[in-house]
């Protein structure tokens, strides 16, 4: 639901009616993973996806449906050989939905739009709601801020809200979305329940060091996946919002002394991504002397292969380990037989893209290996203490 935080939020200001479709859970190869929502409003205007196609006509009724009788569902699609025209999924995975309708006046909808309102902003927030348990239940939500406060409830056992807010904070400090199972009293044992965690975090960061025409190739795609994107560069003349327009910010700097800075300051982090266009020696080094030993989630710098064997010869003189140099992705990028800066773009962050989710950069053509290799965003656990 989080996914489509802008849109939704939109509606709560606008005060519109809306049921939402979340996916729960997943099984095989399902396009979707949990979090993953559509959300339809009482003129039938609908938003997001939860199959890429397969069953969003289904699910589009069944928001409309819990629009019109008021009640929290359940809904699993999966794949039928029998009938090559039955609702579900051609991958042949399984999905489980949770259609819960948020009208104006419910008492679900201030929680929500607390969750909702955070993440359009750009704040981390989280939010945990009842997906398999009494019907009572079924649908209700708690809001956690990344300080720990929180707001809504379950309206059952005092201690679940405490608990669900505790483990909620602690999926939303590690960026996790997924399902939790506990008992209704907060423990392990009692009554099972199923709670669906969707956390949403300030998005990840791309530094981009060298204003050249690559890297404006670069920052465009960057901003594509999602990343907050600076440029860095120390020749002011070329590190412009003109030539950089898509960029977030651009800083007029020394590059190793910028991230120094921003190491300094906790803005880098294990999801930040730096990716090294300077193509100088006397940037490259000092930058990457520093950039290797920060636990950060990439480090890629161009430069054909004689570069990259002066540059790590350069970089051993000056105290870099074995170890660190492993870890430096260069020459930067996937074999796609690239050229143009568009190309060279894509094969940057084709590489960006495969070391973050467990991909090999092979063709699935012929291949047999997994068309999706990620599970680091999905936990599937259980909480609580015996007492």
């Amino acid at each position: 639901m989080l996914d489509i935080a802008e849109e939704l939020n939109r509606w709560v200001e606008q005060g519109r009616d809306f049921a939402v479709a979340t996916v729960v859970a997943v099984g095989g190869s399902a396009p979707r993973q949990p979090g993953a929502a559509l959300a339809v409003d009482g003129e039938g205007t609908a938003i997001g996806s939860v199959s890429g196609g397969c069953v969003e006509g289904a699910v589009y009724e069944l928001c409309q449906q819990a629009l019109e009788d008021g009640e929290t569902v359940q809904e699993r699609f999966g794949y039928s050989d029998d009938d090559a025209f039955a609702v579900g999924l051609t991958c042949g995975g399984i999905i489980d939905i949770l259609v819960t309708p948020v009208p104006v006046g419910s008492p679900l909808r201030p929680v929500l739009a607390a969750a909702l309102a955070a993440a359009a902003r750009g704040e981390a927030a989280a939010v945990a709601r009842i997906a398999e348990g009494p019907a009572e239940l079924m649908g209700r939500a708690v809001t956690v801020r990344a300080d720990g406060s929180y707001e809504g409830g379950f309206g059952g056992h005092p201690e679940l809200d405490r608990t669900l807010a505790e483990e909620a904070r602690a999926m939303l400090d590690a960026g996790k979305t997924g399902v939790l199972e506990i008992g209704a009293d907060g423990r392990l044992c009692g009554e099972p329940l199923k709670v669906l965690v969707e956390s949403s975090v300030p998005p990840p960061r791309m530094i981009v060091f060298g204003a050249i025409d690559f890297a404006s190739a670069l920052v465009r795609i960057g901003k594509f996946l999602g990343y907050h994107v600076t440029l860095c560069d120390a020749r002011p003349v070329f590190a412009t919002k003109n030539r950089f327009p898509e960029a977030d910010e651009i800083v007029v700097d020394w590059p190793h002394r910028y991230l120094e800075a921003q190491a300094e300051s906790g803005a880098v982090d294990a999801r930040t991504v730096l990716c090294v266009l300077t193509h100088d020696a006397k940037f490259d080094v000092p930058l990457l002397e520093l950039a290797l030993k920060l636990p950060v989630a990439y480090v890629g710098a161009m430069g054909s292969r004689r570069t990259h064997e002066d540059r790590n010869k350069r970089l051993r003189e000056v105290g870099v380990t074995e170890l660190e140099l492993a870890r430096l992705r260069s020459p930067i990028g996937l074999d796609l037989g690239a050229r143009s800066p568009e190309e060279t773009a894509l094969s940057i962050a084709a590489e960006i893209v495969a070391n973050r989710r467990g991909g090999t950069g092979a063709a699935l053509t012929g291949a047999h290996i997994p068309i999706h290799h990620d599970t680091s965003n999905s936990v599937i656990g259980r909480i609580g203490s015996v007492a």
